[in-house]
């Protein structure tokens, strides 16, 4: 009965996680539109988080009132996990971006499962089994191949913000993990947000993006298209990121939601038109099999106790 219990809990941790993936995998559509009017990617990103999180607030308001309240010694673990991991991987992804190939970018930010498994070994004691192991490399170079192997030279700088993009995302997991102790989902995504939102205002040059929304001439309808940008792409997928990683490991988490680059090669391909290359087919086929591996391999374990 228990050994059953555990195994629903963990495939619907799974459905929920892979579930975020693929809403994370649309984001380019919302970002290319946002940058037509002009915004940078750090002004989209300051503008997603912001909305996101007066969103959360509201959504905790109506949930559980008294999911505001929160222990004044965890308010470094809150900062943590909308400084260090939301907003610091968010700059560093960015800023990755601008100065390197965006496959090269991918790639380094696709480290974050090896992160998350060695931060999992030192903080949670999460054993290294080899289904994890398979999973893991399985996973990564299917994000390799998707994103296209990179191209053009890598500076030091650019090496270092890609990886520190990796290890902000993979802090989400861990961070959230520890918060998920003793905070809702509700809770942890709430103030998350409300840091990484607030922050983002120090590094996004505010007055300039201000008065970007005022040139569009739309300001009610780019609003709008920011809401629902925010809510698609940042409040439905942390949300089910967040209840999901509730639901199982840190390093598990971690892999299955390596489903978000070839989400975002589908989208490419059926809706903006985008070629998809035979390489990038192995390795979508590659990231499948790493959840493949990940879900058959502890049926069976399951299955012996």
């Amino acid at each position: 009965m228990g050994a059953k219990e555990t195994t629903s809990k963990t495939y619907i941790g799974d459905i929920l996680i892979i579930l975020a993936g693929l809403f994370w995998g649309s984001m380019g559509l919302f970002v290319r539109h946002l940058a037509s009017f002009g915004f940078t990617s750090i002004q989209i990103a300051s503008l997603r988080l912001s909305c996101a999180a007066i969103i959360y607030v509201i959504i905790l308001f109506f949930k559980d009132r008294k999911g505001f309240k929160i222990a004044l010694r965890d308010i470094p673990l809150f900062l943590g996990l909308g400084l260090l991991s939301i907003l610091f991987f968010t700059y560093c992804y960015f800023t990755a971006i601008q100065i390197m190939a965006m496959s090269t970018a991918a790639i380094l930010l696709y480290t974050s499962p090896i992160w998350v498994m060695l931060m999992s070994l030192i903080f949670f004691k999460e054993k290294l089994t080899s289904q994890k192991i398979i999973a893991l490399i399985l996973a990564f170079l299917g994000c390799v191949l998707v994103s296209g192997i990179g191209g053009g030279k890598v500076t030091v700088w650019g090496l270092l913000v890609g990886l520190g993009s990796g290890i902000g995302y993979g802090l989400y997991s861990i961070l959230g993990t520890v918060a998920l102790r003793k905070y809702s989902t509700y809770t942890v995504t709430t103030y998350t947000f409300i840091v990484a939102g607030l922050g983002s205002f120090f590094v996004a040059d505010t007055p300039d993006m201000i008065s970007k929304l005022q040139q569009t001439g739309a300001v009610p309808s780019t609003l709008l298209f920011v809401l629902v940008t925010a809510i698609f792409t940042a409040v439905i997928p942390y949300l089910l990121y967040t209840l999901g990683l509730s639901k199982t490991t840190a390093s598990r988490a971690a892999i299955l939601a390596t489903v978000e680059p070839v989400t975002a090669t589908i989208f490419g391909f059926f809706v903006m038109h985008e070629k998809v290359s035979m390489v990038a087919l192995v390795g979508i086929v590659l990231v499948l099999l790493a959840i493949a591996v990940l879900n058959i391999r502890s049926s069976k374990k399951n299955e012996k106790k």
